[in-house]
């Protein structure tokens, strides 16, 4: 498995002292990992900020497509590509000075079911994660049953797939999570961002009521954003996008899956990151 590696050209004071962050990206299916820097036009602000980002390339050998088997049991458990991505992460803390306290993961659609895995399985290792346009998390079990999921949600499997993890995993120490949806995706529909911001609140002990803020339509498409904390601290953010289909908000239009109208999703991820470290 290949995988690309941003740097920053100009460090932030505090990224000299202690190390660079790390995001780590997982394209979508269909995308290649250099498409999906382009697209995300992550590496612009990975610059501003001073954030290396890692981009692991699934192989088409594995999946024709492309895909990320978030939908596979095993890999649900930590399996599958799992730890060949970890390889990578490893690989790239001990070569390059990066703060192991801000590790953070996103993906979209695929990339995002993947994402949240690796999340879930390693909490300790990542201190938030992004999902844009992802399925929910523990449920598909095989193709016919993940295009479902992406088209349903998963119903009373929601609380049953948290419930398993946490079996695993009794000390869970939470994962902040920043989710984001495009209202008229058709793909990986809305009901599966209903279904992982249930899961998040579970995951992190969350009760509402969220704060809510309505951002109406000008330069950006309209959102609504909802926040939920724990005392001062932002531990999941749910941005519901109007009009956005299957693409990354704020993306470069010329490449497939990107939407040219904002909010920008790399912006919001990396500002939604920088509140958290391990």
């Amino acid at each position: 498995m290949s995988y690309w590696l941003y740097l920053p050209k100009h460090l932030p004071e505090r990224a000299e002292r202690q190390g660079m962050p790390l995001v780590v990206m997982l394209h979508g299916c269909q995308q290649t990992a250099t498409q999906f820097a382009q697209g995300t036009r992550m590496n612009l602000w990975a610059e501003k900020k001073g954030y290396a980002v890692l981009y692991p390339q699934q192989l088409a050998t594995i999946q024709p497509q492309r895909c990320w088997k978030w939908y596979d049991r095993a890999t649900q458990e930590g399996g599958g590509d799992v730890p060949t991505i970890l390889t990578m992460i490893h690989q790239v803390l001990t070569q390059y000075a990066i703060d192991r306290s801000r590790i953070y993961v996103a993906g979209i659609s695929a990339g995002a079911g993947m994402a949240n895995i690796l999340a879930l399985n390693h909490p300790r290792l990542f201190a938030a994660v992004g999902l844009h346009s992802g399925p929910v998390f523990g449920v598909g079990h095989n193709t016919l049953g993940a295009l479902g999921v992406m088209k349903h949600g998963a119903g009373l499997r929601t609380d049953t797939a948290v419930h398993e993890l946490l079996q695993r995993q009794p000390q869970f120490p939470g994962m902040p999570a920043i989710l984001l949806q495009g209202a008229g995706d058709n793909v990986v529909r809305p009901i599966n961002q209903i279904q992982l911001a249930r899961q998040s609140m579970l995951l992190n002990r969350l009760a509402g009521p969220a704060k809510v803020t309505f951002k109406p339509k000008g330069r950006h498409n309209a959102h609504q954003l909802h926040d939920l904390y724990v005392g001062r601290k932002l531990m999941l953010r749910i941005a519901h996008i109007e009009q956005l289909e299957h693409a990354w908000s704020g993306g470069d239009p010329a490449l497939a899956f990107n939407a040219k109208a904002g909010p920008d999703a790399s912006k919001m991820l990396l500002e939604f990151f920088s509140r958290h470290q391990r």
